[in-house]
């Protein structure tokens, strides 16, 4: 199948002799209305699925700071994106009130990455990381659009013999992430779309974030002081 014709199946109201401005941007409306409705109907149907996973992993990951524990983030394509924007949002907290906590973006060094690609392999890129940088008690969150990454696997396979939590963010039907007994947690975005389950992704990792810090509160004042903090920010 051609490129045109594979565009035409996806958007007809685009092709044809004599094209309608108004009846192509009507298309383009309805177009935009069906993907907007898959995207929220996608993440309602996760979250009313999953509601005690998620509370789990958000406690595992409480679990990781409270005991002075750091998190790995990891991730490739745009679920690299991912990890770094996971990262970024413990690091560096937009919520008046909450500490910055460690965690480190495994995507980040692109040296350290291209070095172990090209001299064993990419599927290692993370697990070296890992070895260097792991420890008992830290955390780590792959994201995987597909669950199949071998690089993300391998990681996972050793934190998990060095006593590091495992936690995977996955499409589809899971693949090797919820397959594997690596995985102390794996969240499962069930949809062939790959932007439905990117999309689904990051209101998870928001949301993880946020209970995270909430379970984290008695630390610091209790829940009544995290709920003040969320309305400053």
């Amino acid at each position: 199948m051609s490129g045109k014709t594979a565009l035409e199946g996806l958007y007809p109201f685009l092709y044809g002799a004599g094209q309608d401005a108004a009846a192509v941007e009507a298309g383009l409306v309805e177009s935009l209305r069906q993907k907007a409705d898959h995207s929220v109907e996608t993440k309602r149907q996760f979250f009313e699925r999953n509601a005690g996973k998620i509370v789990a992993v958000a406690q595992a990951v409480a679990a990781v700071y409270r005991n002075g524990g750091r998190l790995f983030t990891m991730g490739n394509g745009g679920s690299a994106c991912d990890a770094a924007h996971i990262a970024v949002e413990f690091q560096h907290p937009v919520t008046a009130g909450r500490p910055a906590l460690p965690a480190k973006n495994l995507t980040a060094d692109i040296a350290m990455m291209t070095a172990v690609g090209n001299d064993v392999g990419f599927e290692h890129i993370y697990l070296r990381q890992i070895v260097a940088h792991g420890r008992a008690g830290d955390g780590l969150i792959g994201v995987s659009t597909s669950g199949n990454s071998a690089n993300l696997m391998a990681a996972f396979e050793k934190a998990r013999d060095m006593g590091i939590t495992t936690i995977g963010l996955a499409g589809m039907e899971g693949g090797a992430m919820a397959r594997s007994g690596a995985l102390d947690h794996c969240l499962v975005v069930e949809t062939d779309s790959i932007h439905r389950i990117q999309e689904c992704h990051v209101a998870i990792y928001h949301i993880l974030w946020d209970l995270a810090h909430t379970l984290l509160a008695d630390t610091r004042g209790g829940l009544a002081d995290a709920g003040a903090s969320e309305a400053k920010g």
